[in-house]
């Protein structure tokens, strides 16, 4: 195992660890401040009807309900590292319709099988550290031609203080996410939102894999 997999390793059982007590506060605790949830399924609805959906730290489920509501039609594969967060979701999702992957997201997980047709990072890529730039990759092979990716999540802080306390709970938040997704899709949507009067930036992007 080379450096670069044992520091991705390192940071995968960190996250786990973290949710194991996170997972049961999040729905509670997390509406705060994860703005744009709604908003950028909104958004991919106007651009894509999709076949098969697949969320990337799809995490208690939240996203996965609504996912379902935009697309009750859609065969929805959700994709989290952790056993408590997978256990909540799939209390709220109790349809032959949805399937729960237990792994990381470092590769694609569609095989052999169909490609999809919408990818969702709903605040989680900014958590992947390392392993964002994987992950993009890793969604642009899992992505059907023509399909799209939506991200919405953390973007940028002037404060410094905020950016450190969010590094403390495993998000990295220097902008980093947008010129990479803008590289591997064309973009749709690629925006950027103030929160609590600018103490925090998020962003939205909506992008389609070409032919």
């Amino acid at each position: 195992m080379n450096a670069a997999s044992i520091t991705e390793n390192a940071s995968s059982k960190a996250l786990e660890r973290y949710y194991q007590f996170h997972s049961r506060i999040y729905d509670a605790t997390r509406w705060s401040f994860l703005f744009g949830r709604e908003e950028v399924l909104r958004r991919a609805a106007r651009v894509c009807q999709p076949k098969r959906i697949l969320e990337v730290g799809c995490g208690t489920g939240r996203n996965l309900v609504s996912l379902r509501k935009h697309f009750p039609e859609a065969s929805i594969t959700g994709v989290d590292l952790s056993e408590q967060m997978l256990g909540i979701a799939a209390a709220k999702m109790r349809d032959s319709k949805t399937t729960l992957l237990r792994r990381s997201y470092n590769a694609p997980v569609h095989e052999n099988g169909e490609p999809y047709d919408l990818i969702l990072f709903s605040y989680s890529l900014s958590m992947f550290n390392p392993g964002w730039e994987q992950a993009i990759a890793a969604a642009h092979g899992d992505l059907a031609a023509g399909g799209c990716v939506a991200v919405v999540d953390f973007s940028h802080s002037a404060f410094g203080w905020f950016s450190r306390w969010m590094g403390v709970n495993h998000v990295r938040m220097d902008a980093h996410l947008w010129p990479l997704l803008a590289d591997h899709f064309t973009a749709l949507l690629d925006e950027r939102f103030r929160a609590y009067g600018g103490v925090w930036s998020y962003g939205m992007f909506l992008g389609r894999k070409l032919p």
